[in-house]
């Protein structure tokens, strides 16, 4: 009876880290923080190394971008799309 109260409470505490951690990533979504590629998405040239790194970062965000239509223009175009291929990133379809 002791080890299935264990086990339940071990499952409870997983639990309750897996949503803390969806809840933080999603905190985390923050577009302007995509700034540094504004240049290689509307101007065409190549993007920085700050700029790949914030792309790996808001990676997990891009659904929630694209939903938006003040957004999506810069996350779904065919130079974002370059840019993010640059850079090793993948844009989803969401």
């Amino acid at each position: 009876m002791m080890m299935k109260k264990s086990v339940a409470a071990l499952w409870v505490v997983v639990m309750l880290v897996v949503m803390a951690a969806e809840v933080h990533e999603a905190a985390d979504c923050n577009p302007t923080a995509l700034l540094p590629c504004l240049g290689a998405i509307s101007g065409g040239q190549e993007p920085s190394n700050d700029c790949c790194s914030k792309l790996k970062e808001q990676q997990p965000c891009f659904c929630q971008y694209i939903k938006n239509p003040a957004f999506k223009p810069y996350i779904d175009s065919p130079n974002a799309r370059k840019v993010a291929a640059s850079c090793n990133v993948t844009i989803p379809t969401c």
